[in-house]
């Protein structure tokens, strides 16, 4: 473990360099790792933050331009997730969207091959199982037993849930927000295949174009750039995106399946032999992750004696607004990660229950 200065005492970065073996191939993969607070005498109080798909490692504190990381609302010192307590720890995944931009370290299409050129078409098919042992292997580099808890909004709630599925004796604490069970015909049937469209024509501008009309849906980009211009937006976007990232990272979402994994009976059974606290977190409005997918999966779990609490809210930011309005779950996430989380009903169903006005949170 290579420790960077300049982080703050209280944080820092190093990247973890390990050789994985994908498809027969052995890939050297070197990934950036960001962490807050600090690690206890113990090595009990690590949790694991996942990022969503453009994201990166700079999941707090301070970015490029004091920019605050993407859920600098959640995790600091005295916030949800609280860094006075918790030794907190966000790496990069293989193929990081942001492979151009210096300060992330990644290993893709987009980077190099230890011959010298890019890897291009070369790079293996990783999968979640892949990411899961990398993630794996950087908890055994920290010298920890087990995560306190593994979190993580969109594409980093489905590594959660890809946790509670493959080790939830390792993270006795998962919190997926704005994720699914599996990959569903939006992403399926819609997104995926609209992306490999868009992209041989549109190129880096026009998949962005497209993975933002996802996230933020009509009314989100409206008020997002009413007055200011979308063009300028996603320049700024791309500047440091890579094209061959954006597309083998929504390949790898929509190989989601924790049925793949084990059969929900057996999931389930496992989950409550584990002890496993869940929490998953559904936005009306997001475009991504329709509510009624995790909805059905958490009666099914609550049903089959898991300690399963789920939570769904309206917000105008629709699937973004799994960074850009965290205030409506943040209590949920640090009750998770006390140990106080209750066993909150479902939400009612709204095809059988009054519509649910925009911006109003639910729950019992």
């Amino acid at each position: 473990m290579r420790q960077i200065e300049g982080a703050g005492a209280a944080s820092g970065a190093f990247t973890l360099e390990v050789t994985l073996p994908v498809a027969g191939v052995p890939v050297p993969v070197r990934l950036g790792v960001q962490t807050w607070g600090r690690l206890s005498a113990a090595r009990d109080n690590a949790v694991l933050v996942c990022h969503y798909y453009t994201g990166t490692s700079q999941a707090a504190g301070e970015g490029p331009q004091s920019l605050p990381g993407w859920w600098a609302t959640l995790i600091g010192p005295g916030r949800a997730v609280d860094t006075e307590r918790f030794f907190v720890v966000a790496m990069n995944t293989p193929s990081n969207v942001q492979a151009h931009d210096p300060r992330v370290v990644t290993t893709g299409p987009d980077t190099p091959h230890p011959d010298g050129a890019p890897w291009g078409d070369r790079f293996p098919a990783w999968d979640f199982a892949d990411l899961h042992a990398l993630q794996l292997a950087l908890l055994r580099r920290l010298g920890a037993e087990r995560w306190h808890a593994v979190l993580g909004p969109s594409f980093g709630g489905l590594q959660a849930l890809q946790w509670a599925a493959r080790s939830p004796d390792l993270a006795p604490r998962v919190a997926a927000i704005a994720a699914s069970p599996c990959a569903g015909p939006v992403l399926r049937g819609a997104f995926g295949p609209l992306l490999r469209d868009v992209a041989p024509r549109g190129g880096l501008t026009g998949a962005l174009r497209l993975i933002s009309f996802f996230g933020m849906g009509a009314e989100g980009l409206e008020r997002a750039f009413r007055e200011t211009d979308f063009g300028a937006y996603l320049r700024s976007r791309a500047a440091t995106a890579s094209l061959p990232h954006i597309l083998d990272i929504a390949r790898v979402v929509e190989t989601h399946d924790l049925g793949s994994v084990l059969p929900r009976a057996d999931l389930f059974a496992r989950w409550r032999a584990a002890g496993l606290r869940l929490l998953s977190v559904n936005i009306h409005g997001d475009q991504f992750f329709p509510v009624a997918e995790m909805r059905a999966f958490a009666g099914a779990s609550r049903a089959a004696g898991v300690a399963h609490t789920h939570f769904e809210y309206a917000s105008p930011h629709g699937h973004l607004a799994c960074v850009a309005d965290t205030a409506p779950f943040a209590g949920l996430l640090r009750a998770l990660l006390e140990d106080t989380l209750p066993a909150v009903p479902l939400p009612p169903d709204p095809l059988s229950a009054d519509p649910i006005s925009t911006g109003e949170a639910t729950h019992a």
